[in-house]
């Protein structure tokens, strides 16, 4: 079992996780919805199953890529911890997962749960054919506070729908500046990323422009919602971080991608979300 938690990455959940918890609480506290346990576990489940089908597919199909990187030749499939029969399967047992919770869910979440494990599962052949997979992860991991607003409502609605762009957009962007790291391995090996089309200085221009369309997207919900001054404060604390990575990392200095990838957008998410639930319980 070990195996397979360093396999999927726990670590990589918190940057969607906390905007589905956004996305519940939201459906909580703007519409006559009640709180229910059971669909909160069946949301964090699904979270789970969703996350962990998602980077076991991908770690399997690119186990050939990330032996011959030596950035990810110590990955699980290259080093020999975990099989790739093993990691197909380990994906197919929370592909299944993921739609058995779908299904106690609502007859929305069900019908649309092929929908999402396209989105999320489909994601590991673009950088084959697409210098835009950042945007399909960003989009993967969008579907987390909209799919959790579903749960409660079994309706869409365009605040969700706007916090999702902003999950996209916040996404990609990273995604992108992650990306810098093996733009040399890419280009050499014909696989597909904004800094291989448009190179280092340019990407990281175009990663800024989706991490400002991210901040628009969590600023747009308090013109259409009450929400105030925790709110506000944590607009402020989430665009400042998009802020700092931006200043850390340049073309010529990727030494701290590390601390901007993992830990900054962590807390951005993370505290972000502590400061909307402040603001809708106080």
């Amino acid at each position: 079992m070990k195996k397979y938690f360093s396999l999927v990455l726990f670590a990589h959940s918190i940057f969607a996780l906390p905007f589905a918890v956004i996305g519940f609480f939201l459906a909580i506290h703007t519409t006559p919805a009640d709180f229910n346990w059971l669909k909160l576990l069946l949301m964090l489940a699904c979270m789970v199953f969703a996350r962990n089908a998602a980077m076991a597919f991908n770690r399997y199909l690119d186990r050939d890529i990330d032996a011959a990187n030596p950035r990810t030749a110590m990955r699980d499939i290259p080093a020999g911890r975990i099989t790739a029969g093993q990691a197909l399967g380990f994906t197919l047992v929370n592909v299944v997962l993921f739609m058995t919770a779908t299904w106690f869910i609502n007859p929305i979440c069900f019908y649309l749960s092929p929908v999402a494990l396209a989105v999320v599962l489909g994601y590991s052949y673009t950088k084959r054919f697409t210098p835009l997979c950042h945007l399909i992860l960003g989009l993967g991991l969008g579907l987390a506070p909209l799919g959790a607003y579903l749960v409660v409502t079994g309706m869409f609605h365009i605040v969700p729908i706007f916090y999702a762009c902003a999950v996209l957009f916040w996404v990609a962007g990273f995604d992108i500046i992650y990306a810098l790291q093996d733009e040399s391995f890419d280009r050499t090996h014909r696989l597909n990323s904004i800094p291989v089309w448009l190179g280092k200085r340019t990407a990281l221009r175009v990663s800024s422009v989706f991490h400002v369309l991210s901040a628009v997207f969590v600023i747009l919900p308090m013109y259409v919602i009450s929400l105030s001054w925790f709110y506000i404060a944590g607009v402020v604390f989430y665009c400042g971080l998009l802020v700092y990575q931006h200043w850390i990392v340049s073309p010529t200095d990727l030494s701290r991608v590390d601390r901007a990838f993992m830990t900054t957008n962590g807390m951005a998410s993370v505290v972000f979300a502590c400061f909307f639930l402040l603001d809708i319980f106080f």
